[in-house]
């Protein structure tokens, strides 16, 4: 393999992230001091960045842990920003095959970023090949085929990988032990989500009162995507239905027309739940069979709706699997009596 088809392939894993939708680009924050919340976090990363830049050294390698949504990615190009570095961007599935990943790290520039999304999926071969980059800013390649093949090193510039993840328990303990500096996002409360939607309606030019961006932040899984894409929905409501100003009734006929509701809850995590208590007497439920029985793939179960569910109380994992809680048959309007004594009424 050589240079020329290392840098041919640098650009397949990348393109990917070209492709973002144009409007969440806008509304991406593009330093630190405009990331709203997860203020330890930042105050932590604050310090790391400028200790780096006073050493004129690359930033240690960094692991982003958190839910879909949360700003893993944002936060990448926030560091690449801040450090006045180049940033280039794959996602773990997109590397297929050594040279894939050989093809990007042959060609980064000293002290630039690496961002890998969903790391946890990726490949052994191309992880072992990531361990010696990381450590030694070296990568194994082999020349030729059968007794006459061998091993060179092949030395690579110094460079801060980023990886980031939905799944951290996924990681092999391997790689996960190489990465100097772990950041963990949580889910956003009301008021650090109320400032990001100001935040956005500011640059969408969107007129916004203070009671509707409370009922959108409520309403918005703790999630700043979420937030935004709802934004973006309201202000098609507002055009149409009203006089261009997203007020409380906007808000309040939109989240009826999109089967929200106060808690952000949508009517799948209100099927999930509904199916729980009506097939399973409540659980417990494995998530394979939850997963078919709501028509939902059990990755989108595990990632988006449960880790919520289970943050709002409606829902625990136990080792025997999925159950409700007594809010889930409040929620629901059923209460654990009734269905209790309904179930008896079959068996008997």
């Amino acid at each position: 393999m050589d240079t020329q088809d290392l840098t041919e392939t640098s650009f397949v894993s990348t393109s990917f992230q070209e492709e973002n939708d144009s409007h969440e680009n806008i509304l991406r924050p593009k330093m630190l001091r405009d990331f709203q919340g997860q203020e330890t976090m930042k105050e932590n990363l604050d310090i790391f960045i400028k200790a780096a830049r006073e050493r004129s050294d690359s930033l240690d390698h960094v692991f982003l842990i958190g839910p879909p949504g949360l700003g893993k990615t944002t936060l990448a190009s926030i560091i690449a920003n801040e450090m006045g570095s180049e940033i280039r961007m794959t996602s773990a599935p997109a590397l297929e095959k050594p040279k894939d990943l050989a093809g990007i790290l042959t060609n980064v520039t000293e002290n630039s970023i690496f961002f890998i999304d969903e790391i946890h999926r990726m490949r052994p071969a191309l992880e072992e090949m990531l361990y010696i980059a990381m450590e030694d800013y070296e990568i194994d390649w082999i020349i030729g085929q059968g007794p006459a093949a061998r091993t060179i090193r092949i030395p690579i510039p110094k460079f801060t990988l980023i990886g980031a993840t939905t799944k951290a328990g996924q990681v092999s303990s391997p790689l996960y032990s190489r990465f100097g500096i772990t950041c963990r996002i949580e889910f956003y409360s009301e008021q650090e989500l109320s400032r990001i939607i100001r935040r956005s309606a500011s640059l969408l030019d969107v007129t916004i009162t203070d009671e509707a961006i409370s009922i959108l932040a409520r309403s918005s899984r703790g999630t700043p995507r979420i937030a935004n894409r709802l934004l973006r929905r309201l202000r098609d409501y507002a055009s149409i239905l009203g006089d261009g100003t997203v007020d409380t009734e906007i808000v309040l006929t939109s989240m009826v027309r999109l089967g929200i509701d106060d808690n952000g809850l949508e009517e799948q995590d209100r099927n999930i739940l509904r199916t729980i208590i009506e097939f399973y007497d409540g659980g417990p439920v494995g998530a394979e069979t939850l997963a078919i029985s709501v028509g939902e793939a059990i990755e989108s179960l595990e990632d988006f709706y449960e880790p919520y569910l289970i943050q709002k109380g409606y829902l625990k994992r136990t080792p025997r699997g999925r159950m409700v809680t007594q809010l889930a048959y409040d929620l629901l309007g059923t209460s654990m009596k009734e269905k209790r004594d309904g179930n008896q009424g079959i068996l008997f």
